[in-house]
């Protein structure tokens, strides 16, 4: 035998007897609720010394610990809570006002989230002060700590959820729910909802695209775009030549998929479309719930709870709040935003100074489509600086919330979630928000432009700048959600291999289990040490889980959220690549939590948390940035303008299509004898171009560059469609969300009878005693 038990560490046998109760003749032994490994180190004389008087600790709770060590390496430390911690569990549990008098069964799931607590609470006295679990794993004392994945519950869930064959089948939330807890199966739940309602936003999407596919070749835009004969100003100084506007005929193709009509209805619908989800989605937490007996819970009772189960003794952890400690979080808040639009701000600078290299590019492709390629090249870089600020993003969260000193675990979580989204949300939407509102509308004009850096700012190209905005988004889109579910796949996975390799030579040495070497003195079915350590070696080699296992998963889908809804404008295929990702990430995230990581430590909830307020406050974001992306971004106004007011059917001419001349009514017209003439053709080239005058988008007067009646016009159409969309979209949200109850009629009359149930059976119980009490006074 390579394994050898510890006698010192493990209680008498008779307070062992006393903490647990005898089972019945060839009854399975309860699991072992935890498992902690330290790695053995006699020469750190402090280390041990920690690591036994943790044990101590845990002993002295009534917790049965079973160590096996294996050739002077690893210790491994087998946890069993009593019964009667489970007990005290359920009494409380069922006299607080969750539960309102209703009994209780407590789970392993349950066991492993008290135990949990319990770990998590016990604390050593050191010379300094006190230590926890987690000052000690962060010491070194223990590498580890993990609950042991039910061997037969694991195989159902492989068999009926976690495996890509049962991608179109409906996920067992109640098995989930069962294994992982409430809000492992919040979780998938809302995940699962929020893929079932992307089906009809993606089929609209598809079908605005169709629609605008199907005009392709007729749209009279397009045709003036590639049959003219327009000189444009050069995009740059120095390195830039002038162009031809029919070159860019492609790019005004791909403009017209994206900035049509049909965007305008699809917007207006994925902002109503938010609003019944988070309607919908209410009633169907609240059937789950309410089968799941949690409508009720209270975090704030189970956190008591669970202290009182710990230590009968424990005080209130009083709630605190500093205003220098806020004023403190509030200022590092605003210099990390600050640093995130600064960023973005470098991301300008790169596409401002990428652009006219590309300019001179050996390659005709890179030469006739700088800005374009520039524009690709930001949003790779763009998507790399997202990677690494995630990181940042992270640690300085944690660092925020540790200053507010919260008081329990959930106030924490709720605003670690607050802080790390809204850094999150800036890091992705800080660029995109300057290319939809600020891209070519800052630049200036020949003779006066912006200039940055030394270089002049980027302009839009004559068919619009809502294609600027596509490539941003479609580029960032699909990089994250292809890169980071291989990565987020491959990552376990090759953890998994690798502790597998690592752990090999001990599972060589485990031996071979003979049955009648599982049973005790009393013939039940205990583990023997060979058994034991094989199982929690093959837990022990799985990819780590903690408590920001489920959050990343809950932030990416939030974020892949906003992606859907906030400039849907833009992109309306962003549905369909959400549904196809999403159809993936359901299955690609239950393999991994069934197969290559070790158990998440189950969770009690009735909600996703503050999750919820996150969504509302992303669907009224919509409504206000779809609202600005049509009414500024996009074209759709000025080609109002310019079919009712200045265009051919405006002027009475019905021989011609109502929109021919729009290109060239956005363009103005600047002289070089009237302005620098290096802004217009280099020295080193003038004599390769015979230009004395080109053309620039903007409303301005050719004699003075002045903004003309046009012009301002058609800012004041922009604003009152985007005053006038806001508004209506809102009542339509508001329509909406009363339209649709927060809770169905069936959970309602089951909830009330089931109250009413147990108001009879207490009523009952209470005659029934108060008539014996009676019968034993006479």
């Amino acid at each position: 035998m390579f394994f050898k038990k510890a006698q010192e560490e493990v209680p008498l046998e008779d307070k062992k007897e006393s903490a647990e109760p005898l089972l019945h003749q060839n009854a399975p032994r309860r699991p072992y609720d935890f498992v902690l490994v330290s790695e053995k180190d006699e020469e750190d004389v402090e280390k041990t010394q920690k690591e036994k008087a943790f044990i101590k600790e845990l002993n002295k709770k009534k917790i049965h610990v079973v160590e096996l060590s294996h050739d002077d390496k690893k210790t491994f430390y087998g946890l069993r809570a009593p019964e009667e911690k489970f007990e005290d569990y359920r009494y409380l549990l069922k006299v607080s006002d969750s539960c309102n008098g209703e009994d209780v069964s407590v789970t392993l799931a349950t066991r492993i989230r008290i135990v949990n607590s319990i770990l998590n609470e016990t604390k050593i006295n050191t010379g300094e002060g006190t230590e926890g679990l987690e000052d000690l794993m962060n010491d070194g004392v223990f590498e580890t700590m993990f609950c042991l994945h039910e061997r037969t519950e694991q195989k159902k869930l492989e068999g009926n959820w976690a495996r890509w064959t049962a991608v179109f089948m409906k996920q067992p939330y109640d098995d989930i729910q069962k294994y992982f807890g409430e809000k492992v199966a919040l979780y998938y739940l809302w995940l699962g909802w929020y893929t079932t309602l992307l089906i009809p936003a993606a089929v609209l999407g598809v079908v605005v695209f169709l629609y605008a596919l199907a005009f392709f070749n007729t749209s009279p835009l397009i045709k003036e775009v590639c049959d003219s004969n327009i000189t444009m100003c050069p995009r740059c100084e120095k390195r830039c030549p002038p162009w031809n506007l029919s070159d860019t005929c492609t790019y005004a193709k791909v403009s017209h998929l994206f900035d049509n009509e049909g965007t305008v209805a699809f917007a207006i619908f994925m902002a109503i479309w938010a609003t019944l989800f988070l309607e919908l989605w209410r009633r169907e937490r609240a059937e789950y719930v309410s089968r799941w007996k949690v409508y009720d819970w209270s975090e704030e009772e189970e956190e008591l709870i669970l202290e009182i189960v710990n230590d009968s003794e424990c005080k209130a952890k009083v709630f605190q709040h500093s205003f220098k400690r806020s004023t403190l979080v509030l200022v590092m808040v605003t210099i990390m935003l600050m640093v995130i639009i600064g960023l973005a701000h470098a991301l300008v600078v790169f596409r401002v100074v990428a652009a006219p290299l590309l300019s001179e590019s050996r390659w005709e492709f890179m030469r006739d489509n700088a800005n374009v390629v520039a524009v690709m090249l930001g949003a790779v870089l763009h998507y790399f600086t997202i990677q690494i600020m995630t990181v940042v993003n992270r640690k300085v969260s944690l660092k925020l919330c540790e200053l507010e000193k919260p008081n329990s675990f959930a106030a924490k979580e709720k605003s670690f979630t607050v802080k790390m989204f809204t850094f999150q949300f800036f890091t992705l939407f800080s660029s995109l928000f300057y290319v939809a509102f600020f891209l070519g509308r800052i630049n200036g004009h020949p003779g006066n432009y912006a200039r940055i850096a030394g270089h002049r700012l980027e302009e839009c190209h004559p068919s619009g700048c809502l294609t600027d905005l596509f490539i941003q988004m479609a580029i960032i889109m699909m990089l994250k959600q292809v890169i980071n579910n291989i990565v987020e796949f491959i990552g376990p996975w090759l953890k998994n291999c690798w502790r597998k390799r690592a752990t090999k030579k001990l599972r060589r040495k485990c031996g071979h289990c003979y049955r009648s070497a599982c049973r005790d003195e009393n013939g039940c079915v205990e583990p023997c040490d060979v058994c034991k350590i094989a199982e929690w070696l093959k837990n022990y080699q799985l990819a780590d889980s903690d408590c920001f296992s489920l959050f990343n998963e809950f932030l990416e889908m939030v974020l892949q959220f906003s992606f859907t809804t906030i400039f849907v404008a833009a992109f309306p295929l962003a549905p369909l690549l959400a549904l196809i990702n999403n159809i993936f990430e359901i299955r690609l995230d239950a393999i991994k939590m069934v197969r290559l990581e070790r158990r998440l430590v189950p969770k009690k909830t009735n909600t996703i948390g503050i999750w919820t307020m996150v969504l509302e406050a992303v669907g009224v974001l919509a409504v206000i940035a779809n609202g600005l992306v049509i009414g500024i971004t996009s074209d759709f106004i000025p080609r109002l303008v310019y079919r009712y007011v200045y265009g051919p059917c405006a002027r009475g001419v019905t021989d011609t299509h109502c929109m021919s001349g729009y290109i060239n009514s956005t363009l103005t017209t600047a002289y070089m004898l009237d302005n620098n003439p290096d802004e217009f053709v280099p020295p080193n080239q003038r004599h390769l171009f015979n230009v004395t005058e080109c053309s620039f988008r903007d409303f301005r007067s050719e004699e003075d560059h002045s903004l003309t009646l046009h012009f301002w016009l058609v800012v004041a159409a922009r604003f009152a469609f985007v005053i006038l969309f806001e508004h209506v979209v809102l009542v339509f949200k508001f329509i909406a969300a009363w339209f649709v109850p927060n809770h169905s009629l069936r959970v309602k009359n089951e909830r009330l009878q089931n109250k009413l149930d147990r108001l009879k059976k207490e009523l009952k119980g209470r005659k029934r005693t108060k008539y014996k009490f009676k019968s034993t006074e006479v």
